[in-house]
């Protein structure tokens, strides 16, 4: 297995597919999942000619599974470990979900020297959580929901979650027992205490500073019938931030949109990168 060890002795597992000479692009995974997730976009991306990597978040998949320093700015740090030992340059950056939060606060602290292109994907900033200056945000008590399920029956709770995570609730959704099966294995790779930390990660950073600082072209895919992370406190206000950014909405899609829809999101991501 491909790892590294960041200066703080943690262990981060990776993928690294495709001609080591191409224009690399790198993909951040979602909460409570691992590279896994993106394998069908590397082999896509990597028969179109571009390298392609993805690495497990500390506490999830095969890397490590650490009590502390589960939270953004380390996530971000870690990328940035990644990043450079494999010495990346004019990197694509694509984030979904928490891993879109990943990448906005890699740009936030370690700037854009390295990047050529951002592609935020259902991607949580600038920020979930309802605040008295955020009334489009998810209420707190949403995220304990999501604590309690995971402490109490982690196993079920990621089964479940599978449902809304892939609008498998919505009539005529054609619900793949695959999927929900892979979601589960995903999940259950990781640590409990990394996943339950990084459930706050996820939902109370604050990237509004983040996406100050994009000074690169910019993707934000969303479908409108998210129902992890919802549009309107999502995408919609984050290319109010980012200047020129391309905001591409699917009607109905849910927030698993990459594997549900994945034939039009590889091709809408390819013209992307190659625009």
């Amino acid at each position: 297995m491909a790892t590294i060890t960041t200066t703080d002795g943690t262990t981060i597992f990776y993928k690294d597919w495709g001609p080591r000479d191409a224009q690399p692009i790198l993909f951040s995974h979602g909460w409570p999942l691992s590279a896994d997730a993106w394998d069908a976009q590397m082999h896509f991306f990597a028969a179109q000619g571009f390298r392609t990597i993805a690495h497990d978040r500390r506490s999830h998949g095969r890397s490590d599974q650490v009590w502390d320093n589960n939270n953004m700015d380390q996530y971000a740090d870690d990328l940035a470990e990644l990043v450079e030992a494999l010495d990346l340059k004019d990197l694509i950056l694509v984030g979904h979900s928490t891993g879109g939060g990943e990448v906005t606060r890699y740009v936030g602290r370690h700037g854009t020297d390295r990047v050529a292109k951002i592609a935020l994907i259902g991607a949580v900033p600038p920020l979930m959580l309802k605040t008295e200056a955020n009334s489009g945000g998810l209420p707190l008590e949403v995220f304990d929901g999501i604590r309690k399920g995971t402490f109490d029956n982690r196993s079920q709770f990621f089964l479940d979650l599978t449902t809304p995570f892939y609008g498998y609730n919505r009539e005529g959704a054609a619900v793949s027992e695959g999927i929900r099966q892979d979601f589960w294995r995903q999940g259950m790779m990781g640590g409990l205490k990394g996943q339950l930390d990084s459930i706050r990660a996820f939902s109370e950073s604050d990237f509004h500073a983040d996406l100050a600082r994009f000074d690169r072209p910019t993707l934000v895919l969303h479908g409108d019938d998210d129902q992890i992370v919802p549009i309107g406190a999502s995408a919609l206000e984050t290319v109010k931030i980012v200047k020129d950014a391309q905001l591409v909405i699917y009607a109905g899609a849910d927030h698993g949109l990459t594997q549900t829809h994945q034939d039009r999101f590889n091709a809408d991501l390819l013209a992307f990168v190659r625009d």
